[in-house]
């Protein structure tokens, strides 16, 4: 017998020795898992136990069938040489410890959290026992496959196929590339596939990102690797409803398009007879026979509201753009906006606060919500799309009355310094008092008044980007349905009442109620501080679940969802969960217009600026 196979027969005993120990020198023990074998090297090799005994040279000298199931002793050996947990923890070791990680974990956290991990653990394979996947990989490959569950692209989290064969090298490659791809996926549960500030510059959550070491421990050391993924999901009840309303939308296919859109075709004028009449009275809530085919006077009407309230020109004619308007998105449109808002659920805070105020802004509203059960509610005006409200999270700290009113950034740099260009003398007229911060920055401010901007009083929660909830002047805007017309700062139609129930809710002991708020107006500031500060989070939903079950959408007013599928299918989907540079142009601009202002305006007085802020905040 030549010695060379001698030897590769003495080692592949040797190596049946090791794989039946309980643990193998320099790896650290695993749980025992039930496994799936990898895909045959060879087409003609049937999976076979790493642990079965060698066959004999005898055995090897007669040849093996086609599709019989018998192995040559050579074709065992190496299969057994392959699947070695052992021989698989020196290639994880030798990568590792090497050079070759950047090219399989581009992340720095995730490279570093993976060195770390697999040297804690001796170099062991996290998703490999004795040669075969265990239950633990199959778990998490499923999860990734079904990733447009969770409303992103499998394509995005591709599944390694560790080589498609059994060398040591190819399942100490597939383990790290499938470890990367887990925490790159768990990531984008929490956080998002796409980094907010690629979609609008003024947001701001906070950071929320789980920590790539602790992604690891919790999957890995779980009972159920796939239970314990899916964990990384937003825990809100508004996600989760989402969730079952994407499956729900899938699960109808086109057959959900045939069954909710009215049919297109010619235009139908008042006075005409057209078989959609009867569905048109329908979707429109309107009462009539529903055999009378006959465009009414009463369904005239009601189309011209609907489509003035639509953006169309109300001229009563039902045209393709109306009918497509009626009908609503098209599901699978529908399918992409219910993801884009899946996405932005991802953003908030995963503690949302035992009280907290949560303003939706394409839906104009703000609800108040104390131990998951909603308070009150009332509508708000928001920002316009030219200066759009921001999104963040932030404390409710104190409620003003009479507040004065610091001027955003913002406003100072767009409308009031280009007017002083042209009129030096706008500051003194307005009654505004200019002043430097310990920034460097303008602060403009107005005092109390009838005419000041907030109205009669301010819910402030501080932050960067100085917007806040408060009262108006301005009653007659909340009776538009469509309510876009600030600057970014929310107005609340009912400020009293939600100063009564913030206060209640935040301070301890007794607290005014709405009407004695209402006799504290006049010029002198009161400030009540919050002892229990809730959070207030200003978000952006376009599409929600409401208490009925019902799927409610609403104007992308802002275009953040055209946004989001923008990013999804562009270029730019390569980096989207990579926050873009920040641009040092637009700063610097604002400190020397800054400086220049400040050598030349003085604090003034001036009479009745009503009806500047009138037009300035319309």
């Amino acid at each position: 017998m030549p010695k060379k196979f001698v030897d590769r027969l003495l080692a592949g005993t040797a190596f049946v020795l090791i794989a039946a120990a309980p643990t193998f020198a320099g790896a650290a023990p695993e749980r025992a898992d039930s496994t799936v074998p990898l895909p045959p090297r060879h087409r003609d090799a049937a999976p076979m136990p790493p642990t079965a005994p060698a066959e004999t040279p005898a055995a090897h000298a007669q040849p093996a069938n086609e599709g019989s199931g018998n192995f040559s002793i050579m074709g065992t050996i190496d299969k057994l040489f392959s699947v070695g947990d052992a021989q698989v923890s020196e290639k994880l070791r030798e990568i590792v410890t090497g050079k070759q990680m950047a090219r399989r974990a581009e992340r720095m956290p995730e490279r570093q959290a993976i060195e770390a991990f697999y040297a804690a653990r001796s170099y062991a394979p996290i998703w490999i026992s004795g040669g075969r996947l265990n239950a633990r990989a199959q778990a998490v490959m499923a999860q990734l496959k079904n990733a447009a569950a969770d409303g992103l692209d499998a394509a995005d989290y591709p599944v390694p196929d560790f080589g498609g064969g059994f060398s040591a090298e190819a399942l100490a490659d597939g383990d790290i590339k499938l470890t990367y791809v887990m925490l790159t996926y768990a990531r984008h549960l929490a956080v998002g596939r796409i980094a907010p500030t690629r979609v609008l510059a003024e947001v701001d959550y906070g950071n929320h990102t789980p920590e790539p070491a602790e992604i690891l421990r919790k999957v890995v050391n779980s009972g159920d690797a796939g239970a314990a993924l899916e964990s990384f999901n937003p825990p809100h009840e508004g996600f989760r409803a989402l969730k079952a309303k994407l499956a729900e939308l899938r699960s109808n296919g086109p057959r959900a398009e045939a069954d909710t859109r009215i049919p297109e075709g010619r235009s139908i004028r008042p006075g005409t007879r057209d078989s959609r009449v009867p569905e048109l009275r329908e979707r429109l809530h309107v009462r009539g026979n529903p055999a009378d085919l006959v465009y009414d006077k009463t369904l005239y009407n009601a189309v011209r509201q609907f489509q003035q309230r639509a953006g169309l020109r109300p001229n009563g004619v039902i045209d393709s753009s109306t009918i497509a308007a009626i009908s609503g998105p098209k599901p699978g449109r529908v399918v992409d906006r219910v993801a884009a808002n899946m996405e932005r659920w991802r953003w908030l805070p995963r503690d949302l606060g035992k009280t907290y105020v949560m303003v939706n802004i394409p839906d104009y509203t703000l609800k108040v919500v104390r131990d998951h059960q909603p308070v009150w509610h009332t509508k708000i005006v928001a920002g316009k799309p030219q200066t759009p409200t921001p999104l963040l999270s932030a404390s409710m700290d104190s409620v003003l009355v009479n507040p004065s009113w610091y001027v955003p950034q913002s406003i100072i740099q767009n409308e009031l310094l280009p007017r002083y260009a042209s009129d030096p003398n706008i500051f003194d007229r307005l009654g505004l008092e200019v002043k430097k911060g310990p920034d460097g920055n303008i602060n403009v401010v107005q005092p109390p008044g009838a005419a000041n901007a907030l109205g009669r009083i301010k819910f402030n929660f501080p932050n960067k980007f100085q917007v806040y909830l408060h009262d108006t002047p301005e009653k007659r805007l909340f009776a538009a349905t469509r309510r876009a017309f600030s600057h970014g700062c929310m107005r609340v139609e009912d400020p009293t009442k939600f100063g009564e129930i913030m206060l209640h809710l935040a301070m301890n002991g007794p607290t005014p109620n709405s009407q004695q708020l209402y006799g504290m107006f006049g010029h002198d500031e009161r400030t009540f501080k919050l002892t229990n500060r809730p959070m207030v989070h200003l978000t952006y939903q376009t599409a929600y679940v409401d208490d009925a079950g019902k799927l409610v959408l609403r104007d992308d007013i802002y275009g953040f969802d055209n946004r989001i599928n923008a990013i999804m299918h562009s270029d730019e989907r390569r980096i989207a969960d990579v926050p873009p540079p920040q641009d040092p142009k637009r700063d610097a601009a604002t400190a020397k217009s800054n400086q220049e202002i400040l050598r030349r305006v003085e604090r003034r007085e001036a009479q009745n600026p009503f009806g500047f802020f009138e037009r300035l905040f319309r």
